[in-house]
């Protein structure tokens, strides 16, 4: 029996368990645990890791290497692979390794700047049409149908022999016919969010309808847009290449990945290393954005999160 001016004795784990508690309290943001889960794909880590390696590479590699993209040196053409020049020579000289990675340079940049292009007319064009709805969502999704049933290839085509070949229009012209399914993700969206209580909140208050769609709709519909553009690059620079293929892409002495393949392709019996080594970076670079996309995809969808 104990005594009564005898303290009871604390348990020593209470502020350990009062710390844990604390910590299950806090909790994790969606962003936070699409990030834990992005991180246990290690296809879409590989995916992630080649791309930057591969940016960074096109960026700073065509510096840094002896050779110029230009240099022609016409006593070395279609030459294996040697030391002096690591991935061989061209028809006319020039070293495979520099235009490979100035070609990754090109085709990079048009799948980003094209992507964005098309991003921005998708987002803005399908969160208007998503929000106000009736007849003026009715007239604005007949015209995406219609364009929809155009041959987008040929109208790229189009557009490049009646401005001319720009590779600034190039970018331009990729980018406006690849928003259409952009369109269509985003009004999805908009319409399963404006029924939504904060929205309806936004309207009784008054806010105008620009504030409306560039503060509270568009950021809660960046996870769809996010994933989709990721999948939406590899598909602009598999046009850019196409584009490149009938020549219509950049022009001598520019050169992308497209040009490379296509020109590797003429001789390839004589010196096949100028397709196998434009083509391989590649298809791995779109393997890459593919397996990225598709962990954005897993790691964004609201469902998992369950799990």
């Amino acid at each position: 029996m104990s005594r009564p001016d005898q303290a009871t004795p604390q348990p020593s784990t209470w502020p350990e368990s009062a710390h844990s508690l604390e910590e299950a309290e806090q909790g994790h943001s969606l962003w936070q645990d699409a990030w834990h889960r992005l991180r246990k794909n290690r296809m879409a880590v590989f995916g992630g890791l080649f791309i930057l390696v591969m940016g960074l590479a096109s960026l700073v590699g065509p510096t840094m290497v002896t050779h110029g993209y230009q240099e022609q040196n016409l006593e070395l053409r279609e030459s294996p692979p040697s030391t002096e020049h690591w991935l061989g020579t061209d028809k006319l000289g020039r070293d495979l390794l520099a235009r490979v990675l100035y070609g990754g340079r090109i085709s990079l940049t048009v799948g980003l700047v094209a992507t964005a292009v098309s991003l921005t007319i998708g987002l803005l064009y399908g969160t208007v049409s998503g929000f106000c709805g009736g007849k003026v969502d009715a007239v604005m999704m007949r015209l995406v149908d219609i364009l929809y049933a155009l041959p987008f290839t040929i109208f790229v085509i189009l557009l490049m022999v009646f401005f001319g070949r720009d590779i600034r229009l190039m970018f331009l012209a990729i980018g406006a016919v690849e928003w259409l399914t952009m369109a269509r993700i985003v009004r999805g969206q908009v319409l399963s969010l404006r029924k939504q209580e904060f929205i309806e909140a936004c309207i009784a208050l008054g806010l105008p309808l620009h504030r409306i769609i560039l503060r509270h709709l568009a950021p809660n519909v960046l996870g769809p847009v996010i994933v989709y553009s990721t999948l939406t690059i590899p598909a602009v620079m598999l046009l850019e290449a196409f584009l490149s293929f009938l020549g219509l892409g950049v022009q001598e002495p520019m050169c992308s990945w497209g040009s490379l393949i296509k020109e590797g392709a003429e001789i390839m019996e004589e010196a096949p290393w100028l397709l196998i080594f434009p083509g391989s970076l590649f298809a791995m670079t779109l393997f890459s954005l593919n397996f990225l996309g598709d962990g954005l995809r897993d790691a964004l969808d609201p469902r998992a999160s369950k799990d």
